[in-house]
């Protein structure tokens, strides 16, 4: 069946490549976009069609709501793909979509604004039954009652922005001497980055497990989970590694977060496809947020589970009902997930945009690659410095693991700074493993005491792979030269 004859991607890089593969196969044509900065990227080429959506800088392009729609109706798209980041939990975006008589892949813009709420969310929970931490039932009214609270719940507390994300506006305050200074710091970020200074208390857990669940929700009422994924390994609140399923699962376990999961998704009256985030520690776990779009990481559970999700989002957008329950779903093997940025994680994670002057992916059994980027492609400065996915899967956990130390020594990018040393380096750490992962793993095991070591080995070894690359390039023109005079000479 064809859900749509055309589709636009509101995105770029890698992701706006993964949705027009899903849609190639749906025999769906593909609507690109892109910036001043995108000219020449290859998810511009990969389109059937692309259109220029302003300057370089997001608030005129991929932010641009208008122009985006536009472009839609130009272009005879039907439905809009978000992707991640942007606007894909933007619910003005989705409701304009709705009210222009185009679809939004993706749920239901009420839910999206519902969910978009930390504060409300979690009063929304509370009275579904799912787990919360305990903290401030609304925004922070006045120091004093946030001394108050903080006291109640018992310090570390962390302060947090309402309308936030991606560890933006975070603060943890460990007595109530800096309570004051963390809560207006927060407020003044939040206004910053989100236009709304809206700030809540929680508790603070030490050293919690990032676990989520992938769930899906057609417009039928039908929903299924998709099992576990654990995301614990993290940079200021971000992720760089996660796995599916978590190493600490255990089918009792499961059994009451995915029930919770689905609670989740059912009080908020989901559709499409999400993720459910949970922090956990000794045995609880709490609701902290839900994801209301497609994460970075669906590879992993993909690659567990047989399901495309994206597939199934534009099913879903199209008044599909999905056409499996749960307990045709199942766990097959382990994967994990490397996100590659330029960045220099000697350097506090400093971005490091700017030319590859050599690039060559891994491959072989068990190896997935998401990337919008390849060998002469300028990196522009204009946006998130994650520019690659890199997926290792194997029977267990492992073998798993050994598949990846393999694919990334086989990875080669030359010409700017990457993440790569340090996955290496936490690929060979016991704790990791072990599956001793928790959200402050960075800090706890010393990594960057043994990066130096490896970003020197890693930097060597490109550098060698990267000659022998070149012979190859050399061996292949002369080849071509050969065939070239052969076949001139039989004319």
């Amino acid at each position: 069946m064809k859900y749509f004859e055309k589709l636009l991607i509101a995105n770029r890089g890698e992701i706006a490549i993964r949705v027009m593969r899903a849609c190639r196969e749906l025999d769906i044509e593909t609507v690109a976009i892109y910036s001043d900065a995108d000219k020449n990227a290859l998810h511009v080429k990969y389109a059937d069609e692309a259109f220029h959506v302003g300057e370089a800088h997001p608030s005129k392009s991929y932010l641009n709501m208008e122009r985006i729609l536009d472009i839609a109706k130009k272009s005879g798209a039907e439905a809009i793909h978000p992707g991640y980041g942007f606007l894909a939990e933007n619910y003005r975006f989705a409701k304009l979509c709705l009210d222009e008589g185009v679809t939004f892949v993706g749920p239901r813009w009420k839910t999206i604004k519902a969910m978009g709420s930390k504060i409300g969310s979690k009063q929304m929970m509370r009275e579904a039954g799912v787990p919360v931490l305990p903290g401030t039932e609304g925004g922070i009214s006045s120091i004093d009652d946030a001394r108050k609270i903080a006291a109640e719940i018992g310090y570390p507390v962390i302060v947090k922005a309402s309308a936030g994300g991606g560890g933006i506006g975070m603060q943890i305050v460990n007595d109530e001497k800096t309570l004051e200074e963390a809560i207006t710091g927060s407020q003044r970020i939040a206004k910053s980055a989100f236009g709304d200074a809206t700030v809540f208390i929680e508790k603070y857990l030490v050293k919690p497990r990032h676990i989520e669940f992938q769930v899906l929700a057609d417009e039928h009422g039908n929903a299924v989970h998709l099992y576990d994924r654990e995301c614990s390994i993290q940079r200021r609140h971000q992720k760089l590694i996660e796995e599916a399923p978590s190493p600490i699962m255990t089918p009792e376990l499961r059994e009451r977060m995915s029930k919770a999961a689905l609670r989740v998704a059912e009080a908020s009256d989901y559709s499409n496809a999400g993720s459910v985030e949970f922090l956990y520690n000794q045995d609880n776990f709490y609701f902290m947020e839900m994801n209301t779009r497609l994460q970075v990481e669906h590879t992993i559970t993909e690659i567990i589970t047989g399901v495309d999700l994206v597939k199934q989002q534009i099913a879903i957008a199209a008044g599909e009902s999905l056409t499996f329950e749960q307990k045709d779903l199942s766990i097959r093997g382990h994967a994990i997930e490397c996100r590659i940025n330029a960045e220099d994680p000697l350097n506090n994670f400093a971005a490091d945009p700017g030319k590859i002057v050599r690039y060559r992916s891994p491959g072989g059994p068990g190896i997935r690659m998401d990337s919008g980027i390849h060998m002469g492609y300028t990196i522009p400065p204009n946006y998130d410095s994650m520019i690659a996915k890199l997926c290792a899967w194997d029977s267990t956990r492992p073998e798993a693991i050994k598949r990846m130390r393999r694919a990334i020594s086989e990875y080669i990018i030359l010409g700017i700074k990457t993440t790569l040393p340090l996955h290496y380096a936490i690929m060979n750490n016991q704790a990791f493993v072990e599956g001793n992962t928790h959200t402050h793993f960075l800090q706890e095991e010393h990594i960057f005491s043994t990066l130096e070591r490896y970003k020197r080995d890693e930097e060597a070894r490109m550098q060698t792979l990267a000659g022998s690359f070149d012979q190859g390039k050399k061996v292949a023109a002369i080849t071509a030269a050969v065939n070239m005079y052969m076949q001139q000479k039989k004319e």
